[in-house]
């Protein structure tokens, strides 16, 4: 009778989901390691590298500068390892994540407009968060027609066909300009101070970060920690395609800082910029043709790129250096970020000296002779 007796209440247990030891519990939840193999397509996995990517952010740095995560666990850092070498990315969220892979819409039927647009995955700033990866999505959105424009450029230009690498430039000119215009949205919906104190942390990597100035520590997957950038502006399949296009040449440590941030972008879209990068160069190629319109289009598009960044430049004054400032001097009033990265950017770089470095290139790529 007692054997039956075990043998019934084995089977309520099993039944019920109880645990005679620990009732409800679920016992050591942390102990299998999800396994991604039953994704399958580029879609399904990028969606999980934009989980994984929020969900690690939000485990390091949910105690804010004073005390980030040094270590990510198994049970997350595995599947993110696996994940992201599959895709070609880093395990860290990055702009493809966070910007391009982060949208939906309220109503299905309804536009790309900002007011039916909404995120899959936020983080802490209310709609300082949505309003500032919605508005990159717009901007990078408006950059469409320049990139089928670039496109344009890069196969007239291997037949010489000077209507078609016009054309192809006033596309991209158009589509610079429109950027602009979107850009202006971050004033309406992202608060300085909200973006300063709240969220600009999470996006924050583990690459010449004072706040984690050894890495991160991938627990099943290196027993060394490891330095990762955190989602980045630079890390814009789309700007670094124009300047491949336009042939600007930065400063050593700043071309050497874009280049390593295309590790952080899709294979495919890396690809893209590297075969611009070795297309027969269109700044000689309209130096030695001495075509006056095919030089105005060219400095038009430059002269566009040169605005945009210098818009950027004043954008991060006032939502990053300004409230940095006042942070500074008289405390932050979130627990976030608060004065560890007054200088430096998500993606690790010397902010300001790197915006006036890559806007000053741009500006050198203009053809200044007059053409008959």
């Amino acid at each position: 009778m007692e054997t039956n007796s075990k043998e019934t209440l084995q089977a309520d247990f099993d039944v019920f989901d109880i645990s005679e030891e620990f009732g409800f519990l679920l016992e050591e939840p942390l102990m299998p390691v999800l396994s991604p193999d039953l994704l399958s397509d580029h879609r399904e996995l990028r969606l999980a590298h934009l989980a994984l990517g929020f969900i690690s952010m939000g485990y390091v740095w949910q105690e804010g500068q004073h005390a980030p995560a040094e270590i990510l666990p198994k049970a997350l850092a595995l599947p993110f390892w696996l994940v992201s070498r599959r895709l070609g990315l880093p395990p860290i969220l990055t702009y493809a994540d966070s910007v391009l892979a982060n949208w939906k819409l309220k109503d299905p039927t309804g536009d790309m407009r900002i007011g039916n647009m909404d995120l899959i995955f936020s983080f802490p700033g209310g709609d300082t968060c949505r309003g500032f990866f919605i508005v990159s999505l717009l901007v990078e959105m408006a950059a469409s027609p320049g990139i089928m424009g670039a496109l344009e450029v890069m196969r007239a230009i291997k037949v010489s066909d000077l209507a078609g690498i016009k054309n192809g430039l006033i596309k991209v000119t158009q589509s610079l300009k429109k950027m602009k215009e979107k850009f202006k949205f971050m004033h309406n919906h992202v608060e300085p101070a909200a973006f300063h104190g709240k969220l600009r942390i999470f996006v924050s990597g583990w690459r010449n970060n004072p706040m984690l100035p050894r890495g991160v520590m991938y627990e099943g997957v290196s027993d060394e920690p490891i330095l990762l950038s955190g989602g980045s502006a630079a890390q814009s399949s789309a700007i670094q395609c124009f300047d491949a296009l336009l042939c600007i040449q930065h400063e050593e440590e700043t071309g050497a800082f874009l280049t390593r941030m295309r590790d952080y972008m899709p294979p495919a879209h890396r690809q893209l910029i590297e075969t611009l990068s070795v297309c027969p160069p269109l700044r000689d190629f309209i130096l030695s043709c001495s075509n006056s319109d095919l030089c105005q289009a060219y400095n038009s598009c430059v002269s566009a790129l040169v605005d945009l960044r210098n818009y950027h430049l004043n954008t991060v004054t006032k939502y990053v250096i300004i409230p940095g400032n006042h942070a500074q001097s008289v405390g932050c009033p979130f627990r976030g970020v608060g004065t560890a990265l007054n200088t430096t950017g998500t993606g690790g770089s010397n902010l300001m000296v790197f915006l006036k470095s890559v806007r000053n290139t741009t500006q050198k790529a203009l053809i200044l002779e007059r053409l008959s």
